[in-house]
């Protein structure tokens, strides 16, 4: 879509915003991972994917999948905003018959694949790489992964397997925020040097801070340049960023808002 970073970060708090109107006042939800996230989809949606919500089939449109699936609130928002479906759907997530549930689902306009079993979107993306080399597609495919996530030995499988068939329309973003559901991932399962496994399994790399828009747009379009093997970003990001109280804390990985946090989010966002 082509804008401009200073009209990136507007929208990104945007997208924050309707994050917020999806989970309310005492709906449980993922706030910590759909903020940490939002810049990364900002940048996705409203800059470098091709993607028309008036064609949602188009064969050459670039496919997103968000393979930590628990953060979708952050592609619901972006969805809405630019007209997969009305902004007045965002309110019913996580509600009976709703087009909007707590993991991604196909059903639901905009969305590429069913994910929230960790560690397995990166596997599907590869797939619907491979797909469009085989067709003769010039789309890309571009997974966000958590850092966190990469604890699933599929993911390790999918990243050989993809620099072994030289997928360089596949693009992964690790939203590296640092911390899972329990804590600190370094205190609980941790993975060292992400960037140093990725460069050994043949993957281009690219290390950025993912709250800078100027940063996040740079490196998507360097990956365009790369020929002959897949591109990995690693957005080192802060879990609730834009959210005072829930920032860099476990307990809100997955949590309800009480009218009061509700008010304080709302004001936290618009004066970022």
């Amino acid at each position: 879509m082509g804008n401009t970073v200073a009209e990136l970060k507007k929208k990104a708090v945007v997208i924050r915003e309707n994050i917020l109107e999806t989970i309310g006042v005492g709906k449980k939800g993922h706030v910590g991972g759909s903020m940490s996230s939002a810049d990364l989809v900002t940048a996705l949606y409203f800059y470098k994917m091709n993607h028309d919500a008036n064609n949602p089939e188009d064969p050459d449109r670039d496919r997103f999948i968000f393979s930590k699936g628990h953060s979708v609130l952050a592609q619901y928002a972006a969805l809405a905003e630019t007209g997969y479906f009305s902004k007045d759907e965002l309110k019913k997530t996580k509600t009976f018959g709703s087009i909007l549930q707590g993991h991604p689902e196909k059903d639901t306009p905009g969305i590429e694949a069913n994910t929230g079993s960790l560690g397995q979107g990166l596997s599907l993306g590869l797939g619907m790489a491979l797909g469009g080399k085989l067709d003769k597609r010039a789309y890309n495919v571009y997974v966000i992964v958590g850092d966190g996530e990469l604890a699933e030995g599929q993911i390790w499988e999918a990243i050989i397997a993809a620099n072994n068939f030289k997928v360089d329309n596949l693009v992964a973003i690790v939203d590296s925020n640092k911390v899972q559901a329990t804590g600190p991932i370094a205190e609980r399962y941790d993975l060292g040097d992400i960037k140093a496994k990725f460069e050994a399994s043949g993957w281009e790399t690219f290390e950025i801070d993912g709250h800078n828009m100027e940063e996040i747009v740079e490196a998507l379009d360097a990956t365009d340049n790369v020929k002959g093997r897949p591109s990995v970003i690693i957005a080192n990001t802060v879990k609730g960023k834009g959210v005072s109280f829930a920032e860099n804390k476990a307990s809100y990985h997955n949590a309800k808002l009480t009218e009061e946090q509700y008010r304080q989010a709302k004001e936290d966002i618009a004066n970022l």
